[in-house]
This record gives C-alpha cells, structure tokens and sequence, in this order.
C-alpha cells in the first residue's frame, strides 16, 4: 500500500453553513412525512423544544427522543439550531395536521422575533448570555438564518396558517435586519467592505468573540452577508452599494498561490502557483492582513506562528469567496 504522506486540505465554506440533521430532512417528500419514520422523527424533534421555543445546538434532534427536563434544555440560534426545526415542523404540520407542530412552529417563532434587538440583530442565545454571546451573531450563519428563515414564513406554503399579524411581524422583523446589517457593515476610509463575525449589539461596532476570534473583517461570515444581500428581490440602493463594496473587498482579499495542506496531523501553508484562490477567516481591519489566534488572544501574522491545537482545531482558510463570485455573476444589479 502507497502511504499517503500528503493530504490536500480544504476548509469549505459550505462546513460553515451546512444544513443540521433537522433541516436536511425538512426538504423530504410529502408524503415521508406521512411514513411511520417521518412521525418518529416528528415526536423525536417536538421532545428537544426548550420552554422558551428554540433548540439546543451540535445535537442531532431527529433520532433519539430526549427523555429528560425541558428546563434543562439549552436553545440557540447558533450553528443552524432551531431553524431547522421549525422549517421541518412546519412541513410536518401542513402535511400531518399534527396540531402540536403548529403550536411548537408558532413558540419558535414568536421567541425568535422576541429575541430580536432594537438595533436589528440577534444574539446566539435569549433570554440573554452575560458574555460575548450576546453580541449581534454573524458568526456561522447565525442572523442571515433566522433572516431566511423569516423570508420564507412569508413566501413558503409550508406556513400558511401563520396569522395576519405574524406575517406583518415577519417582515418588519427582516427589514430591521437589513437595516442591521447595512449600518454594521465596516467602512475604511470611506470606503464599505464586509463584517465582523460579532458586533456589538448597542454601538454596532465589531466585536470579538471567543479568545481566539478577535474584532475583525470576516472572510467567512461576510460570504453568507453578501450572498443573502444578492437574494433580495427589490434591493435599494444602500443594499447595493453594500454589495458592490463586499464584492470588492473579496477581490482585494483574494490570497494567490497556497494551499492547505493536512500532514502527518497538521495543517501546513505550502505553496502552489497552480492552487486556487482562498481566503482568510479574519482580517486586520486597519491593514486588511490575514490574522491568526490561540488561546491567549495574541494576534499572529502567519498561521505557523499558532500552536498545533488551533492550527488544527479552527477554520481559518476557506474557498468563501467563490460563492460570492458565483452570485455576484448572476445578480441582475451588478
């Protein structure tokens, strides 16, 4: 056996964002959700609702009932929990009439508009975290899915039985994201580029996260921005001049002529003039460099100057500036 000494490592955007368990199987035929799995997983997804209407994250609520106190139950928007399970209840009731799926779609969506700030933004978690949780939460999709998710509560068959008002909350609720995101979006020298993963819920401004995840421009969660900036139907010109200015942003940020490499369990930079482009997670804001963290939230310049355990243990190049591309090609307002 040939021993594989190297191993082309690349952090996708797609891992960012990829759909939870929940929200994959949302997207099955009606008539699997009339089957005796598609019910078993409808009572396995109604046990992990908290008492304030969300879902805990990084927990896979479609398999296994959960058997103990709702109390305990810790909700989030984070990492794509709770949207997707009202995306798959609402699917289950229209299909089943299963009146606790109405109600429990209806909890959800009366916390999430709830949780939603004067600003605009949400946080990852409400009632609200203490910590940097609490700050507007680019981070991994988090606003832009509850934003999708409130879009579609206004489009989708799947939530007709939302009432009048609802739907009237629906929106308010997203235009005051749009306007959130527009007044977040960080303008250098009078010139607007993209957002920070965080931002500060009061003052908008960006803000860090955890230790290793500083006040920065963010080559990851900008992507999901944008692309969700580019999916608006009638965009005004605030929206598109928000665009053209992430757009460019991506272009200038563009790294050339690396590749990541995974070898003998780390990550290396190598350099390949024939690799494709990549981006970095976090950027400097003053000087637009790439910028790497441990633990002790000391900024580094070079992702070999981190020590092995962040190295391997975070995304901090990605292919995220495709998807902008690829969008920003077919957007009629280009």
């Amino acid at each position: 056996m040939i021993r594989r000494l190297f191993v082309t490592f690349f952090v996708l955007s797609a891992s960012l964002n990829a759909g939870t368990p929940a929200e994959n199987l949302a997207k099955r035929p009606d008539s699997w959700f009339s089957s005796g799995e598609g019910r078993k997983t409808m009572e396995c997804i109604l046990s992990w609702q908290s008492e304030h209407g969300d879902w805990p994250k990084n927990t896979d609520t479609t398999r296994k009932k959960f058997s103990g106190s709702r109390a305990k139950l810790k909700g989030t928007f984070d990492n794509g929990a709770t949207t997707g399970e009202l995306r798959f209840l609402a699917r289950a009731f229209r299909v089943t009439g299963d009146a606790r799926c109405e109600k429990a779609v209806l909890t959800g969506f009366d916390h999430i508009l709830e949780a939603q700030y004067q600003t605009g933004g949400w946080p990852q978690y409400y009632p609200l975290s203490k910590h940097y949780h609490r700050h507007i939460t680019f981070n991994d999709g988090s606003m832009i899915r509850l934003m999708e998710f409130l879009r579609d509560t206004t489009t989708s068959e799947n939530y007709a039985f939302l009432d009048k008002d609802r739907r009237a909350s629906a929106m308010k609720a997203r235009d005051r994201g749009i306007d959130c995101i527009l007044k977040c979006q960080i303008v250098i020298d009078g010139t607007p580029t993209v957002w920070c993963a965080q931002h500060d819920e009061v003052t908008l401004a960006p803000a860090g996260g955890r230790s290793y995840e500083l006040a920065s421009l963010s080559g990851a969660e900008s992507a999901g921005v944008l692309r969700f900036l580019m999916s608006l139907d009638k965009p005004t010109p605030e929206i598109i001049r928000a665009v053209k200015g992430g757009v460019a942003w991506f272009g200038s940020a563009k790294i050339e002529g690396i590749r990541i490499k995974k070898i003998h369990g780390d990550r290396k930079v190598v350099k390949d003039a024939s690799a494709p482009p990549l981006w970095a997670r976090f950027y400097e804001i003053k000087s637009n460099r790439p910028i790497f963290c441990n633990r002790d939230g000391v900024i580094r310049y070079d992702l070999a100057e981190i020590g092995k355990e962040r190295r391997i243990g975070y995304s901090w190049y990605g292919n995220w500036g495709d998807s902008v591309a690829k969008a920003h090609a077919k957007w009629p307002k280009r």
